[in-house]
C-alpha cells in the first residue's frame, strides 16, 4: 500500500489485515472504538469474518476457539475491558494457542476515564490473569511502529504459540500519521498448524486442545514446558532502542508515548549542554535487561517518566540494572500526560542532585 495518514486505531486495524488476519471478534469500549468499527467494514470485503460479541468475556472465548484452529485472529479492548479478558487469556496461554489482543488503554483504576494512561504494565507484563504464565507485550511510540509490531506480533505469536498484546494508549489510537503499510503473507494453516483443530480429512490427523489437567504430574511437566519456552523467549525476542545515550550523565526510562515526549524534552537539553539519553524497552514482556544491563560508564542516575502514579516499570528497570544506580521518577496520571517542559523540568532537578565524578 502506498503511504497513508491514518489514525492510529485504523493503522493497527489495516497492519493486522495485511498481516493475514481476516478474523476479528470483539466489544466496543472507548478509546478503541475504531478498530472493530474498522473490521466491521474491511473483513467482509475480503472474506473475512467480523463478530461483535457480546461482552469482552465472550469476544476473548470466541479468539481461543478461532484461534485454535490455526487461523490468525485478534481482539482489541480497552483497559476495563482487558481485566474482563484476564481469566481466557490464562485458558489461551495453557492452551498455547497463538492470538493478538491490543488494548489502547485508559485513565483508571475502575472505569476512569477515556483518556490516555500507562497504568496496564503490571496487567500486561506480570499476567493479567491467573496461573503461571507470560504473554509477549509489544509498545510502539509511533503509528509506523505500531504498524510493524502489529505485523510482528501475528509472526512472534505463532512462532512460539503464544499470546501477544500489543499496548498503546488513547494518544496513539487517535493521533494521525503518515504510514505504510505491506502486506505479509500468512501460512496456509492447514498445511503448516499440525497443532490446529479441525480439517481432520486434509490433515490426515486429529488433534485436541485443553485448558486443564487434573494430574497434578502432567500439571507440573506443562508448566516446566511452557516456562522453558518464556525463557527461549526472553533470550530471543527482547528489543529495545537507546537514544542518544553514549555519553549521557542521566538516562531517561520510558515506553509509549511518553518516549516520544522525552525525545524532545532530550534534545532541547542536548543544545543546553546537559548530558541526557534514553533506553526506551519495546518489548514490556520479555523486558529487555540487554538494553539496561550494561548502560555506559557515564551514565551516573535513571529517571523513569511514565503515565502512571505507581511507575509500574521502574521495578523492572531497577531489575536490569541490579540497582546498580540510583533512580528518580517523574509522571503524570489520570489522563494527563508529561509536557515536554515538565520532562527538562524533571531532568534539570535530576541532574542537579547528580554526584560529581
Amino acid at each position: 500500500m502506498p503511504r497513508m495518514l491514518m489514525k492510529g486505531t485504523e493503522a493497527i486495524a489495516e497492519a493486522a489485515i495485511q498481516a493475514g488476519c481476516h478474523h476479528f471478534f470483539g466489544y466496543p469500549i472507548t478509546p478503541q472504538n475504531e478498530i472493530p468499527e474498522y473490521m466491521s467494514a474491511r473483513l467482509p470485503e475480503i472474506g473475512g469474518v467480523y463478530t461483535q460479541a457480546e461482552s469482552e468475556v465472550a469476544s476473548i472465548n470466541m479468539i481461543m476457539g478461532a484461534a485454535s484452529t490455526g487461523y490468525r485472529v485478534m481482539t482489541s479492548s480497552s483497559s476495563p475491558g482487558i481485566s474482563l479478558m484476564a481469566e481466557g487469556m490464562s485458558y489461551i496461554s495453557f492452551a498455547e494457542i497463538p492470538a493478538v489482543v491490543v488494548n489502547v488503554s485508559r485513565g483508571g483504576p475502575g472505569l476512569g476515564n477515556i483518556l490516555p494512561a500507562q497504568g496496564d504494565y503490571y496487567q500486561a507484563t506480570k499476567g493479567a490473569g491467573h496461573g503461571d504464565y507470560n504473554i509477549i507485550v509489544l509498545a510502539p511510540n509511533n503509528l509506523q511502529e505500531a504498524v510493524d509490531l502489529t505485523q510482528d506480533a501475528f509472526e512472534l505469536s505463532q512462532k512460539y504459540r503464544i499470546l501477544t498484546m500489543i499496548l498503546t494508549d488513547g494518544f496513539m489510537g487517535q493521533m494521525m500519521e503518515a504510514v505504510e503499510i505491506n502486506p505479509r503473507k500468512a501460512e496456509d494453516p492447514i498445511v503448516n498448524k499440525e497443532w490446529g483443530l479441525g480439517f481432520m480429512k486434509e490433515r490426515g490427523k486429529s488433534h485436541t486442545t485443553l485448558s486443564m489437567q487434573l494430574n497434578p504430574d502432567r500439571l507440573e511437566a506443562h508448566n516446566i514446558h511452557l516456562q522453558s519456552k518464556y525463557a527461549k523467549i526472553r533470550e530471543n525476542e527482547q528489543r529495545y532502542e537507546h537514544y542518544m545515550i553514549d555519553d549521557a550523565e542521566l538516562v531517561i526510562s520510558s515506553y509509549g508515548t511518553t518516549s516520544r515526549i522525552c525525545y524532545s524534552a532530550i534534545s532541547n537539553l542536548r543544545s543546553q549542554g546537559l548530558k541526557v539519553g534514553m533506553a526506551r524497552p519495546i518489548t514490556l514482556w520479555p523486558f529487555p535487561d540487554k538494553g539496561f544491563e550494561n548502560l555506559p560508564g557515564s551514565v551516573k542516575k535513571i529517571l523513569d517518566i511514565e503515565m502512571s502514579a505507581s511507575f509500574q516499570m521502574l521495578n523492572d528497570v531497577k531489575l536490569a540494572t541490579k540497582c546498580k544506580y540510583p533512580f528518580e521518577t517523574f509522571g503524570r496520571s489520570g489522563g494527563y500526560s508529561p509536557s515536554v517542559r515538565e520532562v527538562e523540568e524533571a531532568c534539570v532537578k535530576a541532574l542537579k542532585n547528580v554526584s560529581p565524578s
